[in-house]
């Protein structure tokens, strides 16, 4: 039973947020709309190029320039390809302050990386100059403007698609031999079309991301707000209880023996009555505590069940197999013994399931007559670090040791690494004869 305690995440499970990838490719770690998203704008950039080069080479044979088409077509490739190797990650952006008061970052806002912007800079140059020699290139102008748009923050982004959009006008006018309309109002059209759906969904992303932020944060004000009332209303339950039984059997007892103090000598009968009364009380008193303690008793002690059978219905959980044996013949024990004993049973069980690593777990419960002796063994990972040499770490040993202690008893723990732990809590009892 490996005690080391393992590192708790917060009271709400972390949802990963998908970030938009940026350039070429999209992260592993991407949604799968996103993932979607960029082999397509991958395959439409590649069959763009790769209908250029071929358009090219069957209208102009034999060219000098074909040479450095092709060159630069391949370049383009590479330049492509190595999108996400020079890293896909932005610099922080601005923080901003929601309306919760909460400080977050804005998801693709940041500003971009010297490398994305040197990549950047290199794919674009690189489709101007093959625009210049064939103005066929053009075209594909429509994948890099997504990738512009998931790599700059939106001012450059549209600004970059403004100028790509002007060149490719500029390119097909240069291509055409008589006027025609659809050279000025096509391009910018789809340019248009490509920003404002990129744009839309950027929105609609950083408001879901918003929504769910949300939700987790209320999600983990209403438990922790449910928890401070239930335990309040615990209290509060308890502290009636307390106020309306042994505060008001305390202070009857108290008048009733003042009473008797001051008539003892002057009228002993009075006061050996008020002693009398006195006596009632304590007993109604003494059943309202006993109330109270098995009130307070873990609900598997309830119905005459006893400790053995409580040990024996315990389990760690649905990988680890828990046996139970007894050694001598159970006697009967004090509530708040059975009760210590059994938490201490359930902690190191849930240590054992938390931490150990363990297949198999033996609770061992021996009356050896002035003492009753709780064993729980484990065949996990064991440690090298003997806890009783320094502080306990984490809340379950602290919380073993501190019940053995208030009942007088004594904690071993033995582990050896690789071989699993046990540990052993002994209780002494009064005698009985």
């Amino acid at each position: 039973m490996d005690t080391t305690p393992s590192p708790r995440s917060p009271a709400v499970s972390h949802i990963p947020r998908p970030h938009p990838a940026s350039g070429a490719g999209a992260g592993a770690g991407a949604d799968p709309d996103t993932r979607a998203l960029a082999t397509v704008m991958h395959a439409a950039f590649f069959l763009l190029l790769g209908a250029s080069v071929a358009r090219f080479l069957l209208r102009h044979p034999g060219e000098p320039r074909t040479p450095w088409v092709l060159a630069l077509s391949i370049a383009l490739s590479l330049l492509y390809v190595l999108g996400p190797v020079v890293g896909a990650t932005r610099t922080p952006g601005p923080l901003d302050r929601g309306t919760t008061g909460t400080v977050t970052r804005p998801p693709g806002r940041g500003r971009p990386t010297l490398r994305r912007r040197i990549w950047l800079g290199l794919v674009v140059a690189t489709w101007v100059v093959l625009v210049v020699l064939a103005p066929s290139f053009a075209w594909c102008a429509v994948p890099l403007f997504f990738t512009a748009l998931r790599t700059l923050p939106p001012r450059a982004a549209i600004v970059l698609v403004a100028l790509l959009t002007a060149f490719v006008v500029a390119a097909q006018v240069r291509l055409s031999t008589t006027f025609d309309p659809n050279l000025f109002l096509a391009p910018p059209a789809v340019a248009a079309l490509a920003t404002a759906v990129f744009v839309h969904m950027e929105r609609q992303t950083q408001a879901q991301r918003a929504l769910i932020d949300d939700l987790i944060r209320t999600r983990r004000e209403l438990a922790a707000t449910e928890r401070r009332e239930g335990t309040l209303a615990e209290r509060q339950r308890l502290s009636m209880e307390i106020h309306d039984t042994l505060a008001q059997h305390l202070s009857s007892q108290q008048m009733l023996l003042q009473a008797a103090d001051r008539t003892w000598e002057s009228d002993p009968g009075t006061a050996r009555a008020h002693v009398r009364t006195a006596t009632d009380i304590t007993a109604r008193g003494l059943a309202e505590a006993r109330r109270l303690v098995h009130d307070l008793a873990p609900p598997e002690l309830e119905n005459g069940a006893g400790l053995a059978d409580a040990l024996r219905a315990l389990d760690a959980g649905p990988d680890i197999a828990v046996r139970f044996h007894l050694e001598g013949t159970a006697a009967p024990l004090p509530d708040r013994a059975e009760s210590a004993l059994l938490r201490i049973a359930q902690g190191a069980l849930s240590n054992i399931r938390e931490h150990s690593g363990a297949r198999t777990a033996a609770l061992t419960l021996s009356f050896l007559g002035d003492q009753v002796v709780l064993d729980i063994a484990d065949d996990g990972d064991g440690f090298t670090e003997p806890r009783s040499a320094g502080p306990d770490r984490g809340h379950g040993l602290p919380a073993i040791r501190a019940r053995v202690r208030q009942l007088g008893g004594t904690l071993t723990i033995e582990s050896t690494p690789g071989e699993g732990t046990v540990l052993s809590a002994s209780i002494p009892l009064e005698p009985t004869g």
